[in-house]
C-alpha cells in the first residue's frame, strides 16, 4: 500500500524557491504543520536590502502565518534552513558546499520562485520564468536522491485558447533564439520587441510561464516532474486561518482601493467568471502532486489547472454586492471616500467614470494639499492604481475554460484522510463568507489595522458622509442660482421635470392604496 502524504514526507529533504513569496510561505507552513516528521526544509533566499538570507526566514516565520504551527510544531520550524542563492545569476550563486549539500540530500524540490509583474520588461521575466527554470533543472539533474521536482506555473500561461487543457502547448517561440535575444540585446530594444514577441497573450508574465513549462518537457522529460497550475491566487480560505493575505497583487489591491474610497470604478465584465482560487487548495495540490509523482511514478509529466470558475463559478460583477457593504460596515482606517465602486464593462463609460470619479478628484485634492503647503499625492496614486488596473482588464473582461481531470483524479487516489488535510475540492467554498474574510484580511495583515480602531474608522465614514451631503447640497443650491434662476428657460425646464416626479409619486402611492 502507498504511504501517506504525512508519511511519505517524513524523514525527506525538500528544498523549496520562492519561499518568501505568498504561494512560498503558505507552502511552508503547511508542510511543517501537517508533514511534521520532515527532515530539514531548505529555503534558497538571496540577500535582499541588506538583510542576509537568514534574517529573511526569520522574519518570514515570525509573521502570523506560522502562530498556529509554533504552537503544533515548535521544532519543526528549527529545521527550517536558509540557503543564500540569486535566481537571477549563473549556477543560482550556490556556493560549492551549499550545492554539493543540495545534491546530495534534497529528495524534494519545489520551484516557486518567478516575477508575477505583468508589465515587467522582458529581459527580467524572461531571465527569472525560464533561464532560472533551467538551473533549477540542472541543478536537480545531479540529484542523487531525487524523487518529485513541482513547478509552479499559472493558468493563464495558455491564456490565447480558450479552453485550456492539462497539457504543454507549444511554446509561443524558440526559447533557445529568445535566449540568444535576452543575451545581445539591450532592455530599450528587447522592450521595443515585446508587442511582437508575445504576439496574442497580455504580458510577458503569460508568454515566460508558457516558454518556461515547454522548458521542462524539453530538457526535463526524464525526470520526475509535475506542473501545477494556478489561477487567481487569493487568500487563505481555511488554513490556518480564514483571509490570510500579506500583498497588495491581484483581488487583494481592488479590494483595499475600494475600501479606502480610491477605486471607484472597475473595468470587468459583470458575466465574465472570476477565478479566484484560496492560496491553500494549489498548496495542497502541490503537497499532494509531490507524492503522487514519487510513489505512483507516471510516465508522462502530469499538469494540475487548479481553478474555481468551472466547479463553483463566481463572477466579477457579485463582488461589489460584498465587498462594498463589507468595508461600509468593517470601514479601513483613513479612507480618502466612502466606498462606493461599480463594475462596468464598456470603454467609453469606464472612462467617463474615471475621469469624473478619479482625475477631477485627485487634481483637487492635490490642489488643497498644496494650498496647505503639503506635497501633491493624489493624482500620482491614481495614475498609479489605474495602471494596475489596466493590467488586470484582459483577465476582467474575458472568459476562460479549464479541465481539471487531473487535479480531480489526484484527490480520488488520495485516502479519506489524507483527502481531509490536505483537501482540494472547492464546492463547499462559500465566496460571500469568504470574500469577506478576504476584505477583513487586507485590513488586519496587509494594512495592519488594529480592530481596536473600529469605531474610530467608522466615524470617519460618517463624515465622509456629511461632507458629500453638504457638499451635494451646496452643489444643489450654485446651480440654481446662477443656471436656473437665472434662465426661463431652465427654470420651466426644472418646474416641468419637479411636477412630473411628482405626479409620478402621487400616482404610484394611488394605485398601492387601491391595491
Amino acid at each position: 500500500m502507498a504511504p501517506s502524504i504525512p508519511e511519505f514526507y517524513a524523514g525527506k529533504s525538500i528544498l523549496i524557491t520562492g519561499a518568501t513569496g505568498f504561494l512560498g510561505k503558505v507552502l511552508v507552513e503547511k508542510i511543517v504543520r501537517c508533514c511534521p516528521n520532515f527532515n530539514k526544509i531548505y529555503v534558497m533566499v538571496r540577500p535582499k536590502a541588506g538583510n542576509p538570507p537568514e534574517q529573511r526566514v526569520s522574519d518570514m516565520i515570525n509573521t502570523a502565518l506560522f502562530d498556529k504551527v509554533k504552537e503544533e510544531n515548535p521544532e519543526g520550524m528549527k529545521r527550517i534552513v536558509a540557503v543564500k542563492s540569486d535566481m537571477l545569476e549563473s549556477g543560482l550563486a550556490l556556493s560549492d558546499e551549499d550545492r554539493e549539500m543540495l545534491k546530495r540530500e534534497v529528495a524534494i524540490v519545489f520551484h516557486v520562485a518567478a516575477t508575477i509583474k505583468f508589465d515587467e520588461k522582458m529581459k527580467l521575466s524572461y531571465r527569472l520564468n525560464v533561464q532560472a527554470l533551467k538551473e533549477m533543472i540542472r541543478l536537480c539533474k545531479d540529484m542523487t536522491n531525487l524523487e518529485a521536482f513541482i513547478h509552479t506555473s499559472t493558468a493563464y500561461c495558455n491564456c490565447d485558447q480558450q479552453f485550456i487543457e492539462e497539457k504543454i502547448y507549444p511554446p509561443p517561440m524558440d526559447h533557445k533564439r529568445l535566449d540568444e535575444a535576452v543575451q545581445w540585446m539591450d532592455d530599450e530594444m528587447l522592450q521595443l520587441l515585446t508587442p511582437k514577441l508575445i504576439d496574442s497573450r497580455p504580458n510577458t508574465y503569460t508568454f515566460t510561464k508558457a516558454i518556461g513549462e515547454y522548458v521542462l518537457s524539453e530538457e526535463a522529460a526524464n525526470m520526475p516532474i509535475a506542473i501545477v497550475r494556478p489561477s487567481i491566487v487569493g487568500a487563505t480560505w481555511k488554513e490556518p486561518m480564514p483571509g490570510w493575505i500579506d500583498n497588495f497583487n491581484g483581488p487583494s489591491g481592488i479590494f483595499i482601493a475600494c475600501g479606502k474610497g480610491l477605486l471607484r470604478s472597475m473595468r470587468a465584465d459583470p458575466n465574465a467568471v472570476a477565478d479566484v482560487v484560496p492560496v491553500d487548495i494549489p498548496v495542497n495540490v502541490m503537497v499532494s502532486a509531490a507524492w503522487y509523482t514519487a510513489v505512483k511514478k507516471p510516465t508522462t509529466i502530469p499538469i494540475y489547472n487548479v481553478t474555481t470558475g468551472g466547479i463553483n463559478p463566481f463572477h466579477w460583477g457579485e463582488m461589489e454586492d460584498i465587498i462594498i457593504p463589507f468595508f461600509k460596515y468593517t470601514p479601513l482606517e483613513n479612507a480618502f471616500r466612502r466606498p462606493n465602486a461599480t463594475v462596468t464593462h464598456g470603454q467609453v463609460v469606464h472612462e467617463y467614470w474615471n475621469i469624473v470619479c478619479h482625475k477631477i478628484p485627485g487634481y483637487l485634492y492635490d490642489f488643497l494639499l498644496r494650498l496647505a503647503g503639503r506635497k501633491p499625492r493624489m493624482v500620482r496614486i491614481y495614475d498609479k492604481m489605474m495602471k494596475a488596473m489596466s493590467s488586470l482588464e484582459y483577465f476582467t473582461t474575458n472568459n476562460w475554460e479549464w479541465a481539471n481531470e487531473n487535479t480531480e483524479a489526484l484527490a480520488s487516489i488520495m485516502s479519506e484522510e489524507d483527502n481531509k488535510v490536505f483537501f482540494s475540492d472547492v464546492r463547499p467554498l462559500d465566496w460571500h463568507s469568504y470574500l469577506e474574510h478576504y476584505c477583513l484580511g487586507t485590513k488586519k495583515f496587509v494594512l495592519q489595522e488594529d480592530m481596536a480602531g473600529l469605531p474610530q474608522a467608522r466615524a470617519h465614514l460618517k463624515r465622509l458622509r456629511n461632507i458629500r451631503y453638504a457638499f451635494n447640497t451646496l452643489l444643489f443650491v450654485l446651480i440654481w442660482r446662477f443656471l436656473i434662476a437665472r434662465s426661463q428657460i431652465a427654470r420651466n425646464l426644472w418646474y416641468f421635470v419637479t411636477n412630473l416626479f411628482v405626479k409620478f409619486v402621487r400616482l404610484t402611492r394611488l394605485t398601492s392604496s387601491r391595491s
